[in-house]
């Protein structure tokens, strides 16, 4: 029988103790917690455990909190101290590793490495490309112009001139891209004039391939054909004023007009390498 959820500010904490990062371990501390409804049990990362007094300030920590201590340590010693301190404190430490890492060392006959964080750093370019898709999708069509300084590559451009798939596309080969429209008659966010300009790119496309991008999209969406959106002199306009744009920036321009997204891409990249790589003639 199972009373009330006891208050969450009297829950002592799970601490997850790791050589990394301690993703692994709150991951499957998270994972085990999300079968207890109403339950808010806090979790605390102590990561870059390298030495015994670190250990010793973990146990302490659990001791003084009346924690569970869950570790994923690699290394053998400091992984024993640990089992050692805990028990002779009477504290709970649930070893994720330790039986895995004895089993395969049978298995393959072989010492593991003993290295914290080996899989991220095996991974690195995986977990970068993840990172770099997460933080492109969200810094889609202008959102989070706060955050602009923290992209790698900032594409602008008026509506329809490639700047989502580009910049997604990006995203996929390790790019952080963050994208703004340009729209005619509204002031760019004034975050696009502070960041470093090497990192800016604008994007622009002929007229007559705009005018047949966004008919297709006016009829997709149901516009009234008489719009704006569609008028041949406005998009001339729209297309000037970005050059405006691009002009008063002193950004690198790509012309989109009937070429592949890989042959924009490299263009793009090439720009803003090129220009990181002279801080001072190319500003």
């Amino acid at each position: 029988m199972t009373g009330p959820p006891p208050d969450s500010s009297s829950i002592p904490p799970i601490i997850v103790v790791s050589g990394g990062r301690g993703a692994s371990g709150e991951q499957l501390a998270r994972t085990a917690l999300a079968q207890f409804n109403d339950r808010e049990v806090p979790v605390e990362i102590i990561g870059e455990v390298k030495t015994d007094e670190q250990v010793r300030e973990a146990v302490a920590r659990a001791e003084r909190t009346g924690g569970t201590i869950v570790h994923t340590l690699v290394d053998a010693d400091l992984r024993q101290k640990l089992i050692v301190l805990a028990r002779e404190r009477n504290i709970t430490a649930i070893d994720l590793i330790g039986g895995l890492m004895l089993h395969l060392t049978r298995l393959l006959g072989q010492e593991p490495a003993g290295r914290p964080g080996l899989y991220r750093q095996i991974r690195e370019t995986y977990f970068k490309r993840i990172e770099a898709i997460e933080f492109t999708v969200d810094h889609d069509d202008g959102r989070k112009p706060h955050e602009l300084s923290r992209a790698e590559i900032v594409l602008i451009g008026v509506s329809r001139v490639g700047k989502t798939p580009l910049s997604i596309y990006l995203g996929t080969r390790g790019w952080k891209v963050a994208n703004v429209p340009i729209v005619h008659g509204i002031d760019p966010p004034e975050q696009l004039f502070a960041i470093d300009p090497r990192r800016v790119v604008g994007l622009t496309i002929d007229p007559t391939s705009l005018y047949a991008f966004r008919s297709e999209r006016q009829q997709k969406l149901g516009l009234r054909r008489l719009s704006t959106y569609t008028d041949p002199r406005a998009l001339y306009e729209e297309v000037e004023h970005a050059e405006r744009i691009f002009q008063r920036g002193g950004f690198p321009v790509v012309d989109i007009t009937e070429r592949s997204i890989e042959e924009n891409a490299d263009e793009v990249i090439a720009h803003v390498t090129r220009r990181l790589a002279h801080p001072t003639s190319e500003r």
